[in-house]
C-alpha cells in the first residue's frame, strides 16, 4: 500500500529519477518550456519550484545549493540572470502545465511545462501595464428585477395605446 507516499517514483530508482529531473529542469531553463509526458511535467514542477525561489537570493550560498541540484554552470548562470529577473515579484507558481493531448506510439498524456514570466501569448505583453482588475457587481440580478418590472409597466400601456385605436 502506499499509504502516506507522496513522491512520483516514475517507475525508476532513486538515482535515475534525480538525473532525469535534474536534464528537465536544466532544459526547462534554457529553453523555456518543454514538451514532455503530464506525469513527468507534474513531478517536475514540484522539484523545480523550491529551486527557482532559491534563485531569487543571488548570492555564493544560493548559487552553490542550486548548482548542487543541476549541475550545469550555463543553466544556473541563466536561471540566476534571466529567469531571477522576471520572477523577482511572484510569490510562487513559476511554471504552467498544459495538456497537449495523447502521444500516438504509447497513448501517453504529453504536457508543455513552461516558465509562466516567458509566455508572452498569456501573460501581458512588454510594456503594457496589467489591466485593472474587473469589479463584480452583487447588486447586478436586483437591478435587472427592477428594470423588467419598469418594462411591464410599458408593455400594458403599449397594448392599450392599441386597443385604443383598433376601436376607432
Amino acid at each position: 500500500m502506499r499509504h502516506g507516499d507522496k513522491i512520483k517514483n516514475l517507475s525508476r530508482t532513486a538515482s535515475h529519477r534525480k538525473a532525469l529531473l535534474t536534464n528537465l529542469a536544466i532544459e526547462l531553463i534554457q529553453h523555456k518550456r518543454i514538451v514532455t509526458t503530464l506525469t513527468k511535467a507534474k513531478a517536475l514542477r514540484t522539484w523545480i519550484e523550491p529551486i527557482i525561489t532559491k534563485s531569487k537570493d543571488n548570492s555564493t550560498h544560493s548559487r552553490r545549493i542550486v548548482f548542487s541540484y543541476l549541475q550545469n554552470k550555463e543553466a544556473v548562470t541563466e536561471l540566476f540572470s534571466t529567469v531571477a529577473e522576471k520572477i523577482a515579484s511572484r510569490p510562487g507558481g513559476y511554471t504552467r502545465i498544459l495538456k497537449l493531448g495523447i502521444r500516438t506510439g504509447d497513448n501517453a498524456e504529453k504536457a508543455m511545462i513552461e516558465l509562466v514570466d516567458f509566455n508572452e501569448i498569456y501573460g501581458k505583453g512588454k510594456g503594457e501595464a496589467a489591466a485593472p482588475a474587473k469589479k463584480t457587481r452583487r447588486a447586478g440580478s436586483a437591478k435587472k428585477k427592477v428594470e423588467a418590472k419598469a418594462d411591464e409597466a410599458v408593455a400594458p400601456a403599449a397594448e392599450e395605446t392599441k386597443e385604443e385605436k383598433s376601436a376607432e
